[in-house]
């Protein structure tokens, strides 16, 4: 039986009714992965003997966890050396929370090291496709994940976001991208980037598959400082809305002004165009904090790595380095030299920095300002419109190396995503069209459509998305060059 055309729901819903079972299913992705692998590069490690492991592994459908989420005694590295043959003696709470719910993983998918840079380039271990064009990157720190994904390698992949890692992967490879608020989700036992941006969730094919997974992973877990009381359950009533009538859609004058390249414009506007015809209000709205959000972000974000890259010195946590020291400095100096790239260095030492007595005030002190104006913006924005819609990425997927040595040319196409991340707002990214690339390699490459509802609002958010998705109708569409 072939699964990529099913949705993570319809291939439970076949296990359920005894219309397949969950060993056959498990050999399905198994065998994608040893045929199409070698190519996307998605995976460091495979769980090729699941029926032989204990109990919590015996599960309904697999699905791949970003190389960021501690499982107990799977190798667990952020696909850096420093970490190498690391295996934590415990679940995180999201791993935990799956697994009691029967889900099975398929272990680690690569990333970019400790989810740092954009490119799929940048790990310790491998560099990953598009499956929509392969001279072209995924994009995000997640790419991986998306790419097993759209090349239905898994079902379903766990991830982080920070700022905008997974948002352009889903849209670069033409799946669902969802973060709930920064509080729904326990970041207890995955590794570290940033602390007050980080967020746990998973990528998909349809938007009722991220809320299947969402009514799962989210709740209150006393481990977790940040974590709110309680659990949110999606009313399964809202699957049977037709059209968006009493909604008020905002669009950000500001997203449509720079960066944006004609060929996108063009998409999101017809896709603006569609929510309007399904009775949407269409209406235009201020972020004018907008233009200080990369900036912002580039503060508070390596601020937040050197501090939590800071236990990674072979004492508390890492690999040693082989040459001779004759000081505790020494050692560090030649561990964190030796063992962390060019990315995880650039950012520790931004984030030392902007931290540090003398420039606190001038940088880190006036970006958290600025986060506070920025989340004002959004938050006058819904007192006017009950979602807010805009691009995800300025462009479609690149090719390899393009821009890998322009740092900034590469932080400024996360302008879309990020003041979002800053304002700790639930968001979702769904197909929303397709256009031609910049050459001749691809007859077309996806556009995706990035939504954002305030705060606790995750129900809305599928709402709008889901009708838009039924409406369209490009979910599930397959990457030209992947058969069975």
């Amino acid at each position: 039986m072939s699964f990529k055309d099913l949705s993570l729901e319809e291939i439970i819903w076949k296990i359920n009714s005894k219309e397949t079972t969950r060993e056959e299913v498990f050999e399905y992705f198994m065998k994608r992965i040893e045929k199409y692998d070698s190519k996307i590069e998605s995976f460091n490690f495979v769980n090729k003997d699941w029926l032989n492991k204990n109990a919590w592994v015996l599960a309904w459908v697999p699905i791949a966890v970003k190389d960021i989420f501690c499982e107990v005694w799977v190798p667990t590295t952020c696909s850096s050396k420093i970490l190498t043959d690391f295996k934590p003696p415990y679940n995180s709470t999201v791993i935990e929370n799956l697994v009691n719910e029967w889900m099975s993983s398929l272990w680690k998918v690569t990333m970019d090291e400790f989810a740092m840079w954009s490119t799929n380039e940048t790990s310790a271990f491998k560099k990953a496709i598009n499956p929509w064009g392969t001279s072209r990157i995924p994009w995000g720190s997640s790419g991986w994940s998306a790419a097993s994904v759209a090349a239905w390698l898994a079902p379903a992949a766990l991830w982080t976001d920070t700022g905008w890692s997974i948002r352009q992967p889903a849209s670069m490879c033409n799946i669902v991208w969802f973060k709930p608020s920064y509080w729904r989700n326990s970041r207890f036992w995955v590794m570290a980037m940033a602390s007050s941006l980080d967020c746990p969730w998973t990528l998909t094919k349809t938007v009722k598959d991220s809320a299947l997974l969402y009514d799962i992973m989210n709740g209150y877990d006393p481990k977790e400082n940040t974590s709110l009381p309680g659990k949110d359950l999606i009313n399964p009533e809202i699957w049977n809305k037709k059209d968006l009538k009493w909604y008020k859609i905002g669009v950000p004058k500001e997203y449509f002004e720079e960066w944006l390249d004609e060929w996108v414009r063009m998409r999101i506007e017809e896709a603006i165009m569609k929510l309007q015809e399904l009775w949407a209000e269409i209406k235009e709205v201020s972020l004018p904090m907008t233009k200080y959000a990369v900036a912002t972000y580039y503060i508070i974000m390596p601020a937040e790595v050197s501090t939590n890259l800071s236990r990674y010195d072979w004492l508390r946590f890492g690999h040693n380095s082989d040459e001779t020291y004759q000081s505790t400095d020494e050692l560090f100096i030649n561990n964190r030299s030796e063992w962390f790239w060019d990315e995880a260095k650039r950012r520790i030492v931004l984030g030392s920095y902007v931290l540090s007595a003398w420039f606190y005030d001038a940088y880190f002190k006036k970006a958290t300002q600025i986060r506070t104006l920025i989340i004002d913006d959004f938050n006058k924005a819904f007192e006017e419109v009950d979602a807010i819609v805009s691009p995800v990425s300025p462009n479609v997927a690149w090719k390899s190396w393009e821009k890998i040595n322009d740092p900034v040319k590469m932080y400024l196409s996360d302008a879309y995503t990020i003041p979002a991340s800053l304002a700790w707002l639930p968001g979702i990214s769904i197909p929303a069209w397709f256009t031609k690339s910049e050459d001749d390699e691809a007859e077309e490459l996806p556009v995706w459509l990035h939504l954002i509802t305030p705060r606790l609002t995750e129900e809305r958010l599928f709402e709008i998305a889901y009708v838009y998705e039924q409406a369209t109708k490009f979910a599930l569409k397959q990457a030209p060059w992947f058969d069975d």
